[in-house]
């Protein structure tokens, strides 16, 4: 008989014969019959499987231990005067296979620190098994967005000559001999003897080569993982992660605002809309109120304002701040908290001091600031980053020179500006803040399957 996966026997919630593979979650015998809790997988809810002395094999099944993987043919039975709506009767049950007594995953509440280091099982449990269900769907939604809006999908490379984020917060990569490297007669060493004849980097950012599509496509987008050597052991902060990352061309930083809305509420409304009882046990078991959150920001209209606005809202505030707010520097996570509590929603912080963005942002008219957003959004913080880029190819090689970058090997990116450059914007959205944001999860660790983080590079 073909398998039946435990979904589809719940969504057709009708008696018929079937064949499932599954693996204990519980079991429970007793002198004649007994139940066993099982999962395939399929979805966040078990299925109770009633098992009998009529069975040849009873006293073995009696014994099986929690995690063992198992053939089951039998039964549906519908139960609507009982706590679960049906369970399957078995008429065989097969080992497919064994676990021992010490299986890790026990049916007991795990904490969350335990179960990072067993991250191989960990998506066994309901919470993991929630959240990365919820990751799958939630890059889906992404996808679909994009493709329904015409955006072509660009992989752009994880090796990478250019530095769009700053050496020093990329991953060096080399085929040179650590013990015996070749030198310069400055000595330096000498790169031009490494694989690709100059030092190269992983990847922290698919924006600049997302650019040069967008000259060709107008609208693209990048969804990948990209590196960081941050040495920060914060709950939001991890050395691998993902990105999104869409550039378009023809489009200011007022449609810029207007995309990142319109791609996050879908996102949302999607992943309510497909991974119902996975919301609902998040917003059971690990931040009360999760889904009337996001009903709320699916619900609302994401305030505008600048960041100078920003602080003189902050400064006229009656708030003990441990960080005083400053005209030409970032603001805290205290004060994104102030500020969409002030307003009681998201909100996009426009226009940022140009001395603590990136040379690629577009200069405004004031020469102090750039066409920079912050969507910041309430419990949560930021959550995208983008801007106008500059689009004038003078002011572009004025600004890399105030900001210390080099022009040597960019003339590729360069040429984006020389040969029909327009106005085009562009914004990044890590998708593990993301899947926090969907989930209730607090600490980054448990939004990513296998975490990299300082000192932690494990399996």
């Amino acid at each position: 008989m073909k398998r039946t996966r435990i979904k589809e026997i719940f969504s057709q919630k009708k008696e018929m014969e079937v064949y499932i593979c599954c693996w204990i979650r519980t079991n429970r015998a007793q002198a004649q019959f007994g139940f066993l809790n099982v999962n395939d997988g399929s979805c966040l809810t078990n299925l109770q499987v009633v098992y009998d002395s009529k069975l040849s094999n009873f006293e073995e099944i009696s014994k099986f231990r929690v995690g063992m993987a198992l053939g089951i043919s039998g039964k549906v039975v519908l139960t609507p005067t009982m706590k679960q709506p049906l369970e399957l009767h078995a008429t065989e049950v097969t080992l497919l296979g064994d676990c021992p007594e010490d299986y890790p995953i026990q049916p007991k509440r795990h904490t969350r620190e335990y179960l990072r280091d067993v991250a191989h099982l960990r998506p066994r449990t309901n919470l993991f098994h929630a959240v990365f269900r919820i990751r799958s769907v939630a890059a889906m939604a992404i996808h679909s967005y994009f493709q329904k809006n015409g955006y072509v999908y660009v992989h752009t490379p994880l090796i990478t000559c250019a530095d769009c984020e700053g050496s020093d917060q990329m991953f060096k990569i080399t085929t040179l001999n650590m013990e015996n490297l070749p030198k310069t007669e400055e000595g330096k060493v000498d790169f031009s003897k490494d694989l690709f004849g100059k030092q190269a980097f992983i990847t922290g950012s698919g924006q600049l080569h997302g650019e040069t599509f967008a000259m060709a496509f107008s609208d693209i987008y990048t969804f990948g993982p990209t590196f960081r050597t941050e040495n920060s052991n914060t709950q939001t902060h991890a050395n691998e992660f993902w990105m999104i990352e869409p550039e378009m061309a023809f489009c200011d930083l007022e449609g810029l605002m207007d995309i990142e809305e319109e791609m996050l509420k879908y996102v949302i409304r999607y992943v309510c809309n497909e991974c119902a009882e996975e919301i609902e046990f998040c917003d059971q078991f690990v931040e009360k109120g999760l889904k009337q959150k996001l009903l709320d920001l699916v619900n609302s209209s994401f305030v505008r304002i600048s960041h100078h606005d920003v602080v003189d809202i902050l400064l006229k505030s009656k708030q003990n701040f441990e960080f005083k707010p400053s005209y030409t520097d970032d603001i805290a996570k205290e004060h994104e908290k102030y500020i969409t509590d002030y307003f009681n929603g998201p909100v996009f912080i426009t226009n940022w001091p140009k001395d603590i963005k990136a040379y690629y942002m577009k200069l405004n008219p004031d020469g102090e600031t750039v066409a920079a957003v912050d969507l910041v959004v309430p419990h949560a913080g930021e959550l995208m980053g983008g801007s106008q880029r500059e689009e004038k190819l003078d002011v572009l090689l004025k600004r890399m020179e105030e900001c210390h970058i080099s022009k040597e090997g960019m003339e590729w990116y360069l040429d984006t500006r020389r040969y029909g450059g327009c106005v085009h914007s562009g914004f990044g959205m890590g998708f593990e803040r993301l899947i926090m944001y969907l989930t209730g999860i607090e600490n980054i660790r448990d939004s990513i399957p296998f975490p990299r983080t300082p000192k932690n590079c494990k399996y």
